[in-house]
């Protein structure tokens, strides 16, 4: 077996055991109030990370190019309170609109 595997191996262990001591640790009890607030912060957040790493990375450099003016129209029409899914078509719109129009 190769290093890549047994790294592979390790960590899907390593994964297994963290989401079973959870259930392990508490038991059926309740989750303290600080970490149910902690816990429905860190999905935003992750997500924001998510689209901000794909959208501004391209490699090892920061990446400005059409798809943050998608990105800007999405935050625009949150805000002003668009439905989500008008709010995918305006950003993909705008997109495509702005790599017709760049290139």
């Amino acid at each position: 077996m190769t290093a890549t595997w047994t790294l592979v191996g390790a960590l899907g262990a390593a994964t297994i055991l963290i989401k079973a001591s959870g259930p392990l640790l508490l038991g059926g009890r309740a989750l303290p109030a600080w970490s149910i607030g902690l816990l429905r912060m860190l999905a935003p957040a992750l997500l924001a990370a998510l689209v901000a790493t794909n959208v501004l990375v391209a490699g090892n450099s920061l990446v400005v190019d059409d798809r943050v003016i998608g990105i800007a129209v999405a935050f625009v029409a949150l805000l002003l309170g668009a439905p989500t899914l008008l709010v995918v078509v305006l950003a993909a719109v705008t997109t495509a609109l702005a790599r017709l129009l760049l290139l």
